[in-house]
């Protein structure tokens, strides 16, 4: 008995609560009803498509060689990797990851200190070659290791360009 008496109680408290005043609805309604309804701007106008006409086909296309870079290509023919030689342990690291820490002289050699990203010591003479360009020692000096390596021209050669490793703090 008790257990109707509480749901009939709880039934009434719910119905009580949606049967609320709704005048104040009722009026925003009305006052949005009797406003003035705004102009709405008209689309913007689409221009036409200007069609192009590519008036430049007969001229060289600037994708292939002009006449002086096919001379530099055939002058630089011969430069190529000797991928006979055997490649020394330094070649396997990019040079920007290798690190001149100093210079010291064995028996008249002088001989560069490059300290690789795994923090191992390793000397480098004149005739080494390091880095992943083909870079071949050319100059060991107490402030720097001159390098020329030789690189791809994208045009199917090689050309060899200079490189250098400075010094580290």
């Amino acid at each position: 008995m008790m257990r109707i008496i509480l749901v009939a109680g709880l039934a009434l408290a719910v119905l009580t609560g949606c049967s609320r005043d709704m005048s104040d609805l009722d009026q925003y309604i009305t006052e949005t009803h009797a406003r003035k309804g705004g102009r709405i701007e008209p689309l913007p106008q689409i221009k036409p498509y200007e069609t192009f006409v590519y008036s430049a086909s007969d001229l060289r296309s600037p994708f292939e060689p002009t006449a002086d870079d096919n001379t530099d290509l055939v002058s630089n023919s011969n430069i190529r990797p000797d991928q006979a030689r055997p490649r020394e342990f330094l070649e396997q690291f990019p040079l920007d990851t290798l690190k001149m820490v100093g210079t010291i002289n064995l028996a008249g050699t002088h001989y560069a200190l490059v300290k690789t990203a795994d923090g191992l010591l390793h000397r480098v003479r004149v005739g080494n070659h390091m880095g992943q360009s083909e870079g071949r020692v050319v100059e060991v000096s107490d402030s720097e290791i001159k390098l020329i390596e030789i690189i791809s021209d994208g045009l199917g050669g090689y050309i060899e360009r200079p490189a250098a490793v400075a010094l580290s703090d």
